[in-house]
């Protein structure tokens, strides 16, 4: 276990201790006094819309032992009623958070894998995370927390981990640089470069360099790419005699390929070599794209010298984060997918080939908004609605000022206007799908968070 003393911090973040003890030794970290422990230090984050420096008495009152500010007035400084509290004022906090996170893993000489790609991150982190967790003790970025806040944070939450593997997120050039800078990773991944915020880079070129960011954090990292993606098959094309790449595949030649596929509604079977021999193994979730995650993760794996074992155990019993590929089965035998924690064009068509899975049974497809797309916006969700008519939907519900392109598109296709519904209101698609589900019809719901679209699947689930 090693933990930060205010005396480092200080020195690493060039702050002022205000009042307290130099030698005080700083376990827990937090942002959100609602959420505050006994003995945690407070760093109060200043955001466009919110000034944790508001809060930091708070913090002390809850029982924060150390609060991070950088505001604080010369009569505040005088209250005696937090002598026994430590006190350290820095120029900006998020810069300290920064610098503080930068600090602790330093003190770590462990493994650390970072993720990024345009769809497939927090999967792939939740698979790779449950094969590194057989062989050492893992600390995994939780839930979505891959920005500039989350990743810091939780590379604080170190203690006695041996192994760590983060998600990185990003909009915008610049963002994963700054991440990676942080976390020094030694294995980097990339899982894919798609259409994902496209609107704010302009192409996937652009997203390509952005994602690439993730190499400036180590010297010689290990770099694992999916190589049936095309642009990052031709990057590595490109790069592999002078960088240390591991391509994985089902379609390209890869130094780790799937065979023997095998596709089921709520699994998947593969094959693959690991230490000379042909391993067996199966996914506990449906839909191709999560062979090419379970093959990231076996790849990780081989890296990490790891027993043949205990990499399939990890694979076979690996749980996802909720709200992505979420697959609840009612007793009169409807299926309910709920894959709507955020969507892009790749993972939109990911989740319809995955519904199409699903031979025997009637297919609803409700989808909503993908956001961020910019000028690319009508048109790739027309892409979408050749999608939904290639994989065979038989209902399609759109919300959504861009979703109605899917359904418009749908339609030209081919696909029965009669089975393609478009609402403005959530209540009018919750009241439409009570009419028409039957027994065993399995439902997708998919769009971008913010069209809330898992609040749907959620009450639909509730009423029936």
């Amino acid at each position: 276990m090693k933990n930060l003393t205010i005396k480092q911090i200080i020195k690493a973040t060039k702050g002022k201790l205000i009042q307290g003890n130099p030698e005080h030794i700083c376990k827990n970290f937090s942002k959100d006094t609602r959420t505050i422990q006994k003995g945690d230090t407070y760093i109060a984050i200043k955001g466009e819309n919110f000034n944790g420096n508001l809060f930091w008495k708070q913090a002390l009152e809850k029982g924060a032992d150390t609060v991070i500010v950088s505001e604080i007035s010369e009569e505040e400084k005088e209250l005696e009623k937090y002598a026994d509290k430590n006190i350290i004022q820095v120029e900006d906090t998020l810069d300290a958070l920064y610098e503080i996170a930068k600090q602790k893993r330093s003190l770590y000489q462990i493994p650390v894998i970072a993720i990024t790609g345009s769809v497939g991150k927090t999967s792939t982190k939740d698979i790779v995370a449950n094969v590194v967790s057989q062989k050492y003790k893992t600390l995994k970025t939780m839930g979505n927390n891959n920005n500039n806040i989350g990743l810091p944070f939780t590379i604080l939450k170190l203690q006695e981990e041996e192994a760590m593997v983060l998600e990185m997120g990003m909009n915008h050039f610049g963002e994963i640089s700054l991440l990676t800078n942080i976390a020094k990773p030694d294995i980097c991944i990339i899982t894919n470069i798609g259409t994902s915020h496209i609107g704010n880079l302009g192409s996937r070129e652009n997203i390509l360099k952005a994602k690439l960011e993730i190499l400036e954090g180590t010297d010689n990292p290990t770099i694992i790419v999916n190589n049936d993606n095309d642009l990052l098959h031709k990057w590595q094309e490109e790069n592999k005699n002078e960088k240390n790449i591991f391509t994985y595949g089902m379609q390209e030649k890869s130094n780790l390929n799937a065979k023997d596929i095998k596709l089921k509604g709520d699994s998947s079977e593969f094959t693959c070599t690991i230490n000379n021999q042909n391993i067996k193994m199966t996914i506990p979730v449906g839909g191709e794209h999560f062979i090419l995650n379970a093959l990231c993760a076996v790849s990780v794996g081989k890296i990490l010298g790891m027993e043949a074992d205990k990499i399939v155990a990890g694979i076979e019993n690996f749980q996802l984060t909720k709200k992505r590929m979420d697959i609840t089965e009612l007793e009169n035998g409807i299926k309910i997918i709920n894959d709507a924690y955020n969507a892009s064009l790749e993972s939109m068509q990911a989740s319809l080939k995955y519904l199409s899975e699903f031979k025997s049974n009637r297919k609803i497809a409700v989808l909503g908004d993908m956001l961020e797309l910019g000028e690319y916006t009508q048109k790739l969700h027309e892409q979408v609605g050749d999608a939904v008519k290639q994989n065979g939907v038989d209902i399609l519900i759109t919300s959504g000022k861009s979703a109605k392109y899917i359904g418009e598109e749908a339609k030209k296709l081919g696909m029965p206007s009669t089975k393609v519904y478009h609402y403005e209101r959530k209540e009018e698609i919750i009241e439409k799908l009570k009419k028409i589900i039957k027994a065993k019809d399995v439902i997708l719901f998919k769009a971008s968070n913010g069209m809330k679209f898992f609040e749907l699947a959620e009450e639909i689930q509730k009423s029936l």
